[in-house]
C-alpha cells in the first residue's frame, strides 16, 4: 500500500514550512557563510533531508534511503556522465594545443572581452543547451572563457547568469513536455505561453551579463552587440516556440545570435576594447587584429567542438534517442520506492497514480555517450594513442571525482524533498499567497530549480500544483504552467550541480561559496522580474492579452 504524503506534518503549517526549509537553509548556509567544501555541505544537507523526512515527516525509512540512492544514481548518469566525458574532451584539446589555437581564434573573431561574453556564455551556450541541456552548456562556455583569460569566478559566473533565457527549452524541449505529461495540458499551448515570456528575457540578459561583468558604462560601450545577440535571439524564439513548437527553439535561436553577432563584427567594433585579462585596460583605437595560425590549425581547433555539436545534436533527434534506447534501456524500478510513494491534494490531484521511481540507464542513447563518442573520435584524429587517450581519462576521472560526488549528494537530497513531501510543503507556503500569487507561484519554480538543478525536475515536482491552485485562483493554467518553467530558469544560476559543472571547467573546485554569492543577486533580481511579467500577464490589460486562450 503506498505511502501518503503530508504537507503539514506538525499541524502548524507555519512551523511545518520552517522544518521543511532546513535541509536548504543547512546546504546554502554551508557554502555560503560557513565555507565548507561543496562535496561535504551536501553531504550535510542530505543528512538533514533525510532527518527530516524520516523524523517530521514518517517517510518510511526503507523507502527513504531508496530515495537516497535513485537520487545519487540519476546524479552519476546522466549527469555526472556529460560533465566527465565533456571534461575529457576539454582535457584533449588542452594536451595537444588545439584548445590555445581555439582560444586565439576567437579573440581574434571578437578581441573585445565584454563581446566574448555575449558571443560565448550567451549565443554559443544556448545551443549546447538546446541540444544537450544539464549543464553541458556551462562546463563548455565556462571552459572556453577560462582559456581566454577571465578569472575563474568571472568565467563561472559569467556562465551561469548567461545560462537561463534558454534553459526552458533545453535538450529539445524537454523541459516543456515533460510539464504537459505531467499536468495534461497541451504542451503547444505551453510552447506558445513560454515563449510569450522568455523572449524579454533573451532581449535584457546580455545586457545583464555585461554589465555583471564591466559594469554600466562598460556595457554601453557594446550595446550593439548587446542588442544584436538580445533580438537575433529572442525573435526566432518567440516564432519557433508560438509556430513550429518546443523542439528546435534553442538550436535555431543561438544559430541565428551567433551569426547576427559575427555579421555585427565584421563592420563594427567598440570604440575603445578591453582586451587585458582584468579587463581593465582600454585601448583608444582598435586594433587590426590577425591570427598567429593558418587555416588548417584553426580547422584542427575547432574541428572537435564542430563533432560535440553535430553528435550531441544526432543523439538528440528524437527518432535517433528512440532508436538507440531500444538497444540500451533497461527500466529498473527502484524497491521500496516505484509506486509506494502517495502525493495528495492539493499538490496533485484526488485519486492520483502513485509516483513512479524507475531509473533508466539509458547508456547508450545519453547525451554523455554522445560526447564520449566525440571525445574518441577527436583523440584518434589528434593522434592520441589508446594508452595516452586512457591515461587521459584516468587523470579527468581524478579531477572530477569530488564533482560527482558532490552531484550524486544534491540529487539524492532533491529527490529526499520529492519524494517526502518537504518540496510541496515550501510549494503551499508560496501558493497561499493570494491576489498576488501569479508573482510568487513564478518564484516557485525558481524554487524548484534551486533545489533540484532542473528545470524539467521543477516541472514534474510543481507543475500540478501550478495548475490547481490557478484554477482555485480564476488564472489561467497554461499561464502559471508556463511561469513555472519561465521561473525556474533565473534558478539554474544557483543550484549547487550547475555550480559544481562551472567549478570542475574552470579547476576552481572548492569555491563554490565564491561563485554562489558571485550570482546570488542576479539569480534572485532576474526571477522578480519574471514574477512581475507573470502578475502583469494575469491581472494587468493589455498584458492579460499575451495569454494564450
Amino acid at each position: 500500500m503506498p505511502w501518503p504524503q503530508i504537507y503539514d506534518p506538525l499541524g502548524n503549517s507555519i512551523l511545518s514550512t520552517v522544518v521543511a526549509m532546513l535541509p536548504v537553509v543547512v546546504l546554502l548556509g554551508a557554502i555560503g557563510f560557513l565555507h565548507v567544501r561543496i562535496h561535504l555541505a551536501a553531504i550535510a544537507g542530505l543528512a538533514v533531508a533525510l532527518g527530516v523526512a524520516i523524523g517530521v515527516y514518517r517517510m518510511p525509512v526503507a523507502a527513504a534511503l531508496a530515495t537516497t540512492g535513485y537520487g545519487a544514481a540519476y546524479g552519476l548518469f546522466p549527469i555526472g556522465w556529460i560533465i566527465l566525458n565533456l571534461i575529457f574532451l576539454y582535457s584533449l584539446t588542452v594536451k595537444k594545443g588545439h584548445f590555445t589555437v581555439l582560444r586565439d581564434n576567437l579573440a581574434t573573431l571578437a578581441p573585445d572581452r565584454r563581446i566574448q561574453v555575449i558571443l560565448i556564455a550567451f549565443s554559443f551556450g544556448a545551443f549546447f543547451e538546446g541540444a544537450a541541456g544539464f549543464g553541458t552548456p556551462v562546463a563548455v562556455t565556462a571552459a572556453i572563457l577560462i582559456q581566454l583569460g577571465f578569472k575563474p569566478l568571472e568565467a563561472s559566473g559569467l556562465s551561469l547568469i548567461a545560462n537561463t533565457a534558454p534553459v526552458a527549452f533545453g535538450a529539445l524541449g524537454i523541459p516543456i513536455l515533460t510539464l504537459a505529461s505531467v499536468t495534461g495540458m497541451d504542451a503547444m499551448q505551453l510552447s506558445a505561453m513560454v515563449g510569450r515570456q522568455l523572449p524579454f528575457f533573451s532581449l535584457i540578459v546580455p545586457f545583464w551579463v555585461v554589465w555583471a561583468y564591466a559594469g554600466f558604462r562598460g556595457t554601453i560601450e557594446v550595446w550593439p552587440a548587446a542588442l544584436t545577440a538580445g533580438l537575433a535571439f529572442a525573435i526566432p524564439q518567440f516564432l519557433v516556440s508560438n509556430f513550429h513548437g518546443p523542439w528546435l527553439v534553442d538550436i535555431i535561436a543561438s544559430i541565428v545570435s551567433m551569426a547576427a553577432v559575427a555579421a555585427l563584427l565584421r563592420v563594427w567594433r567598440p570604440k575603445k576594447l578591453w582586451v587585458e585579462p582584468s579587463g581593465q585596460s582600454l585601448n583608444d583605437e582598435p586594433k587590426q587584429f590577425h591570427s598567429a595560425h593558418d587555416s588548417r590549425q584553426i580547422f584542427r581547433a575547432w574541428l572537435p567542438w564542430i563533432l560535440l555539436s553535430l553528435l550531441v545534436f544526432l543523439w538528440g533527434i528524437p527518432a535517433v534517442k528512440t532508436s538507440l534506447n531500444k538497444l540500451s534501456q533497461p527500466q529498473i524500478e527502484i524497491p521500496y520506492l516505484h509506486n509506494l510513494i502517495q502525493r495528495a491534494p492539493p499538490v496533485a490531484p484526488t485519486g492520483a497514480a502513485p509516483e513512479k521511481a524507475v531509473f533508466a540507464f539509458n547508456w547508450l542513447s545519453a547525451t554523455g555517450t554522445g560526447i564520449l563518442a566525440s571525445a574518441l573520435l577527436s583523440a584518434w584524429l589528434m593522434g592520441f594513442s589508446i594508452r595516452e587517450t586512457a591515461k587521459t581519462y584516468w587523470e579527468t576521472l581524478v579531477r572530477v571525482r569530488f564533482s560527482l560526488l558532490t552531484i550524486a549528494a544534491m540529487l539524492a537530497l532533491g529527490y529526499v524533498t520529492k519524494y517526502s513531501g518537504t518540496d510541496a510543503t515550501l510549494g503551499l507556503a508560496l501558493a497561499k499567497t493570494g491576489w498576488l500569487y501569479p508573482f510568487f507561484g513564478t518564484l516557485l519554480g525558481w524554487l524548484g530549480v534551486a533545489l533540484t538543478g532542473s528545470d524539467t525536475a521543477s516541472n514534474v515536482l510543481f507543475g500540478s500544483l501550478q495548475k490547481i491552485t490557478a484554477e482555485q485562483n480564476g488564472i489561467s493554467p497554461i499561464l502559471m504552467g508556463a511561469a513555472n518553467s519561465s521561473g525556474g530558469v533565473m534558478g539554474k544560476m544557483v543550484d549547487a550541480q550547475s555550480i559544481v559543472v562551472a567549478s570542475t571547467a574552470t579547476n576552481w573546485y572548492g569555491r563554490e561559496g565564491d561563485i554562489l554569492r558571485y550570482v546570488f543577486f542576479h539569480s534572485i533580481a532576474l526571477a522578480a522580474l519574471v514574477g512581475v511579467l507573470v502578475f502583469l500577464q494575469a491581472r494587468v490589460p493589455p498584458f492579460t492579452e499575451m495569454v494564450v486562450k
